[in-house]
Order: C-alpha cells, then structure tokens, then sequence
C-alpha cells in the first residue's frame, strides 16, 4: 500500500467527516512522509469535529499536517440545512441551487418576478449573509 492511501486509512474516519459535513478540501496528498491536509470547514463546530477525528485517530498526529479554516459562506450540511428549513418555512419548499443562478432568478422562477428576491433572502438569512453570493449545492428554503 502507498504512503498516501495508508495515511488516508489510518484517518478515515476524519475524512468521513470532511465529506460528510461539507468541509471544501484544497488539498489531500503526502508532503515530507505526512499526510496533508488543507480545507474550509463551514462552521467552527464541524471543523472540532474533524479534529476531534484525528485526535481519534492518533493523539499526537505526527504523521498529519492539517491546515482548517472556517468559511461560513460555505453550505452547510443536510442535517443542518434540515432543521432550519424546518423552522422557517411551513410550506416546505427548498430550491437547491444550480450553476448560473442567482436569487433574483430564483424569484422569477417561483413568483414572476425577479425583483422579488429579497423574500428569498429574509427566509435563508441563517445560510446566507449576501443575496449576491448563492453557491451551487444550497439548499434554500422558498417562502
């Protein structure tokens, strides 16, 4: 087996929750013998929970060099996602978006109008900090 894939075995469980939790990796390879890991993690809480991963793995990391960040425009993940559209939608639509959109096209899509993006916005403030930065893969709730 290659040093690459041992390392990735031996902190698979810490991947898992990269891929899982929605955590952008930059970079996954082997760097002087250790398995790098460099990424943005969309909030403080998931990238704990990768550490607390690796610490799993092997208290002391030596064969590991991990450089997380926290990118909260990043979408969250499913479970997240699913409990605050359960609170702030009772009609229970989500749109997920695709490349090239935007809200004011989503608007037109649901309601005719494009202009009528901010409602879109209001009901997704908790994922979304500006109308003008959607990323494909949210999920966003449609009041």
């Amino acid at each position: 087996m290659d040093r690459l894939e041992e390392l990735k075995q031996k902190y698979r469980q810490a991947l898992d929750t990269i891929s899982r939790e929605g955590v952008r990796l930059t970079h996954l390879h082997v760097q002087d013998n250790k398995l790098f890991i460099q990424g943005a993690a969309p909030s403080q809480e998931i990238k704990n929970d990768v550490w607390n991963q690796i610490k799993a793995a092997d208290a002391s990391y030596s064969d590991l060099t991990a450089d997380l960040s926290v990118d909260t425009s990043l979408p969250q993940p499913a479970k997240a996602q699913a409990a605050a559209a359960g609170a702030a939608t009772s009609s229970g639509r989500t749109y997920q978006v695709k490349p090239g959109d935007s809200l004011s096209k989503i608007a037109k899509e649901f309601y005719g109008n494009a202009n009528e993006y901010q409602k879109i916005f209001e009901a997704n403030r908790d994922k979304l900090s500006d109308p003008n930065k959607v990323q494909v893969g949210q999920e966003l709730v449609i009041p």
